[in-house]
């Protein structure tokens, strides 16, 4: 790390200007320059002079946040740390969604202060030694009904990317009722409910040790293991677990509850591919119909949904162009019904290791090899933002049910 920091300090209305600078002033941070109050700081920020832009709030702070979301998109190279008391969670989630690097509540001792300064400095450079602040892909798993096999989807090409040697992170965000333990014979000893309990900033190292690891090296951030626990997990708090896990791995997928609620929008804004998944009936067929009608009016590019026809092949009254009228399209990836699909979910093991040359498995392989030929990108500027629905003021703010 470099062994001094230079900081542009903005000051928020409320904020202690002299008790801030005498806990930067301990050694190794030169402040280069002040600005009262955001207007001030708009005008004099410098473009690239300093190492650390440092905000200090005094609590809420809604100029602050627009501040920052601002600074973060226009100069996204420069580290961005957040100072001030009293500081909520939901203020610290919004902060951290918004893009800061790291955050100092006070009061703190002027070590602490410079290695956080450091530390932000150190992580900001390395991603941009990486390559620019690329990001993994987000494979939402969707569909509007339930029991249509969200989670098998979900779990089995978490699997079979991880077969291809893909680095896979799989979050549950079915927050009342997810199954993707149960699924893969993980009981959840840390859940994304642990997680926002911590409290403080979210980092690599601080996710990874709420992440048990599947025996197929499918790291897993699970859902809470009661359903009063949802309400902690915030939409802006998914939004900052998707950043850090897509600086972590190759892939993160995500298991979906049914229809478009407030998590599900925000997953879909993050994402850069959609797997939306029905099954052979005519309910589920016109559901999935209606969600792709919904994903269209949100602006998601159609090219980046896969479909997937779950129990294919079944002898159920139900012909292919009645699928394709619709879906107007045809399935990307069709999974026969096969009762082994069952056993496996009942066993708690993927029907990949279960019965690895089934026809069910090699559906689920030829999905994850789609996924991993293509990558799923979507521009980032248009993704991290979530312009998708904003710019779409049709789509109705509040969840669809």
């Amino acid at each position: 790390m470099a062994e001094s920091i230079r900081a542009f300090v903005v000051f928020d209305s409320g904020a202690s200007r002299s008790e801030i600078e005498r806990a930067l002033s301990g050694g190794g941070i030169e402040i280069v320059a002040v600005a009262d109050g955001f207007d001030e700081a708009r005008a004099r920020v410098p473009n690239d002079a300093d190492d650390v832009l440092v905000v200090a709030v005094a609590g809420q702070s809604e100029p602050a946040l627009r501040f920052i979301e601002v600074a973060t998109r226009e100069q996204p190279a420069r580290p961005v740390v957040v100072i001030g008391r009293d500081l909520t969670d939901e203020f610290t989630r919004q902060v951290f969604a918004a893009g800061i690097d790291d955050m100092l509540v006070l009061p703190f001792a002027p070590d602490e202060a410079l290695f956080t300064l450091q530390k932000a400095v150190a992580r900001k450079a390395a991603v941009t030694e990486a390559g620019g602040f690329s990001e993994a892909p987000l494979i939402c798993v969707f569909g509007p009904k339930g029991g249509t096999g969200k989670t098998v989807t979900a779990t089995s090409v978490a699997v079979a990317l991880a077969e291809l040697g893909r680095s896979v992170a799989l979050v549950d965000i079915d927050l009342q009722f997810g199954d993707v333990g149960l699924c893969l014979g993980v009981v959840p000893e840390t859940t994304i409910f642990d997680l926002v309990q911590a409290g403080g900033s979210l980092d690599e190292e601080k996710v990874n040790g709420f992440m048990p690891t599947h025996s197929s090296g499918v790291r897993l951030l699970l859902a809470p293991r009661h359903p009063d626990q949802a309400n902690v997990v915030s939409v802006e708090f998914l939004h900052s677990v998707y950043a850090t896990l897509r600086r972590m791995v190759e892939y993160v997928i995500v298991d979906t509850p049914p229809g478009f609620t407030a998590e599900v929008i925000a997953t879909i804004d993050d994402a850069t591919t959609v797997c939306a998944v029905g099954t052979l009936d005519l309910l589920s067929l016109k559901d999935t119909g209606l969600g792709l009608d919904a994903l269209d009016l949100m602006g998601f590019p159609l090219d980046h949904i896969k479909l997937i026809l779950n129990r294919a092949g079944s002898l159920v009254g139900i012909s292919d162009e009645q699928v394709r009228s619709h879906w107007r399209r045809e399935p990307d990836i069709c999974v026969p019904s096969d009762r082994d699909i069952v056993r496996a979910v009942n066993a708690g093991v993927s029907i990949l290791v279960t019965k690895p040359r089934s026809e069910a498995s090699e559906a689920f392989r030829m999905l994850a090899r789609q996924l991993s030929e293509s990558d799923g990108f979507v521009a980032p500027e248009i993704a991290r933002a979530g312009l998708w629905r904003r710019n779409n003021p049709a789509l109705p703010s509040r969840p669809v049910m």
